[in-house]
């Protein structure tokens, strides 16, 4: 244990003490937020700037080519159908000024199809819109036809819009509301972390291995411990060091979270005109037009985070163990990373697997797909972790995190018999009947 104890400590420390672990510690949270964020700014600065096209309508109806209205992108020049005689034409004198021409034919109403002239292929936000304006002024056009007064008007009256809330019964009789897209968001966020680090954290065990089997370090160190020794002190202290960045992301998240608050709090007090009240702020929600801001905080309240995150901390070791035992045994197989590949690729097509079929498990977390991958130790750890802000029963909890960390354990056990072998084996391929040859001997 004393020697384990070093080999988890010198790795521990040898990857804390990076450079490029500070920086990933920093950076990785910016890159997430950057991803939720990047879309939005992406689809701002696509159309901000952006010069307004204009676009020919030629309406042979005579009717509808003043109804489609202009928008940010497209500038639309209504024209009656009988000035344009070759739309062709009309289009080439226009040297360039005019994007496409729209024609709505006479039967329109019957056919219900327009057509788009370019010498360019058509954007589909130009096609969307199109559609959709004119779309409405057909179905307009069509309920006036029946000649009932004010029949849209009634139309439109009787539009409703339900809003489905949903609210849990504890056991003690207490209602507490809850939100589909919340626990979707958290279940989803925690499975894809889960994703991450296996395949970076797994990633990096298997390049430390197969440097020192290249700078023949290795054979120096096992004169002085056992190889079962030096692979589980690799793993676990890479596992540390995951969970350090693991403690530190959270602790950074909290302060964020009550610092947010904080602001969210002041800023509610002094819009309501009740600053440095907290009570009145929280009864001021809780009424008329704030209700919506009550109902989202109290969901937002009633996830079972203990349980949830406790159960990550459980598939996020189990699940790490069994990868990087995996990666550490095929990274000791080979003698160049670029050879690993042969490995490596039915790790990363199983963990995608599990992540698309966590996605799948959104729309029905109960399941028999749902509930057999997250008992299968391969993809549990990832299709778990969304189905639970789903109130997953406990004995599927249980029996899911039994099964992970003994098929973990077989898993270690498996890739210390490889790793003994593969570890002082110098230039010569290595393929998978290799490795159950290593396994027999």
């Amino acid at each position: 244990m004393d020697k384990l104890k070093l080999i988890i400590a010198r790795e521990y420390m040898s990857m804390v003490g990076r450079k490029s672990f500070i920086i990933m510690t920093i950076l990785i949270p910016i890159l997430m937020i950057a991803c939720i964020l990047l879309p939005i700014g992406i689809g701002y600065l696509n159309t901000e700037g952006s010069e307004t096209e204009d676009v020919a309508v030629i309406d042979q109806t005579g009717r509808y080519g003043g109804a489609i209205q202009d928008t940010d992108l497209y500038h639309f020049i209504a024209l009656r159908g009988d000035t344009i005689a070759d739309p062709r034409a009309f289009y080439d004198k226009s040297d360039g000024r005019l994007t496409a021409v729209v024609i709505i034919p006479q039967d329109i109403d019957s056919v219900h199809q327009l057509t788009i002239y370019s010498d360019k292929t058509i954007n589909s936000s130009l096609k969307m819109t199109l559609g959709r304006q004119l779309s409405d002024t057909l179905t307009r056009a069509h309920v006036a036809s029946y000649g009932v007064p004010n029949l849209q008007k009634m139309i439109d009256e009787s539009s409703v819009d339900v809003d489905v809330k949903s609210v849990k019964w504890g056991e003690d009789g207490t209602e507490t509301e809850t939100s589909t897209e919340i626990a979707m968001g958290i279940g989803f966020f925690l499975a894809f972390l889960i994703y991450m680090f296996v395949l970076m954290y797994g990633a990096m065990i298997m390049n430390g291995v197969i440097e020192e089997k290249t700078n023949r370090i290795v054979e120096v160190i096992v004169s002085s411990c056992k190889p079962f020794q030096l692979m589980m002190g690799k793993i676990i202290g890479v596992a540390l060091v995951g969970l350090t960045q693991l403690a530190i992301w959270t602790v950074v998240m909290l302060a964020l979270s009550v610092v947010a608050g904080s602001m969210l709090g002041l800023a509610l007090g002094d819009t309501l005109g009740m600053a440095g009240d907290p009570a009145a702020v929280q009864a001021a929600l809780a009424q008329g037009g704030n209700a919506d801001m009550s109902g989202i905080v109290q969901a937002i309240l009633g996830v079972n985070y203990l349980q949830i995150f406790t159960s990550f901390v459980f598939y996020f070791i189990g699940g790490y163990l069994l990868y990087a035992a995996l990666f550490a045994a095929f990274g000791s197989a080979v003698d160049q990373a670029n050879d690993a590949s042969q490995f490596t690729t039915p790790i990363i097509i199983v963990m995608i697997i599990a992540l698309y079929a966590g996605m799948a498990c959104i729309d029905n977390p109960n399941g028999p797909m749902a509930f057999w991958c997250s008992m299968i130790p391969f993809t549990s750890p990832i299709v778990m972790m969304v189905r639970l802000p789903y109130d997953v029963p406990l004995w599927q909890l249980a029996l899911s995190i039994v099964l992970l960390f003994g098929t973990a354990t077989l898993t270690v056990w498996i890739a210390s018999r490889i790793y003994r072998t593969g570890i002082l084996l110098y230039g010569k391929k290595t393929g998978f009947k290799d490795l159950l040859r290593w396994l027999r001997h």
